[in-house]
């Protein structure tokens, strides 16, 4: 290879032989390693199937990152981005220079005829040094309850394992070893970077950071967060309720006042009266009645 020497990976795993009987014998040969380079070096990626065919054979590649699989070398031609990349023989492919993106899984299928495949897996890691973590940790926690505090990282390939310290001292896995921190009450993961205590006591309070390593290049250290580990503030909450009621007491004598001076009260209907007139009722003939007077 060259370039650069191809560090750590085992070599290809023994052959496997995997035979379906669908009316004739169709087997698959398929072989597997681990391959780990710096990024921006040369790297070449063997075709370990190809050692095993007899004739002319077919001949694809196929690269798999995650859940994405894409081909590479298909109908006799690299596809793109990779034509100028990329250098193909029978026995392999060569990058000139690898970036972090070309991590993942290369795949290489040798089809002769149609009854016999051959594959052969190469996993690549390119190897890149973590960058500063980010420590996130409150300011405060209240003791008896739990706090969660985190270290996240992205570029580092191998993704890092995660150490924390507080107050400059090597925090153990278990608290329980250590006469520093046995009064505490945590667990750490060295993979997610999470460091939870639970509950929080008087002793966890300190300046907090983490630590990332991947082997590839130094150490990278986050900045120091002070966590305060602080009582329940009963004082506090009787002060808040009672500012309360006293909000709910003046809103209630706002309305009882507001009511006692009528303003919620309906409008009087102005509208005038009904009058309603009767006829005079029927005198018989001859009758006589007076209904009005004159004044003279």
């Amino acid at each position: 290879m060259a370039g650069a020497a191809l560090r750590g990976g085992p070599g290809p795993l023994p052959l496997l032989l995997l035979c379906a009987a669908a009316g004739s014998l169709v087997c698959a040969q398929v072989t597997s390693e681990t391959k780990q380079v710096p990024e921006n070096s040369a790297v070449d990626i063997p075709c370990t199937a190809y050692k095993y065919s007899m004739n002319s054979p077919r001949i694809e590649w196929k690269f798999q990152k995650g859940t994405s699989l894409v081909l590479l070398y298909y109908g006799n031609e690299l596809t793109e981005p990779y034509k100028n990349r990329v250098q193909f023989s029978s026995a392999n492919i060569h990058f000139s220079t690898v970036t972090r993106e070309d991590t993942g899984k290369y795949i290489c299928e040798v089809v002769e005829g149609s009854s016999q495949i051959s594959k052969s897996e190469v996993n690549l890691i390119v190897q890149v040094p973590p960058s500063k973590p980010v420590a996130h940790v409150p300011t405060s926690a209240t003791i008896g309850s739990k706090a969660v505090l985190r270290c996240t990282e992205t570029d580092g390939s191998p993704p890092p394992t995660f150490r924390w310290y507080r107050d400059t001292m090597l925090m153990p896995s278990d608290p329980k070893t250590s006469l520093t921190f046995r009064n505490s009450s945590y667990t750490l993961d060295s993979t997610t970077g999470e460091l939870i205590f639970e509950p929080v006591s008087s002793f966890d309070t300190g300046d907090y950071y983490c630590e990332a390593s991947n082997n590839v290049g130094s150490p990278q250290k986050s900045d120091v967060v002070h966590m305060e580990a602080n009582e329940v503030n009963v004082g506090g909450i009787v002060a808040a309720v009672v500012v309360l009621l006293m909000v709910l007491a003046l809103i209630a004598f706002g309305i009882w006042f507001a009511y006692s001076r009528g303003f919620f009260s309906k409008r009087k209907d102005t509208a005038s009266k009904k009058v309603i007139y009767s006829q005079p009722s029927h005198r018989s003939e001859g009758e006589f009645k007076q209904t009005s007077s004159f004044l003279v």
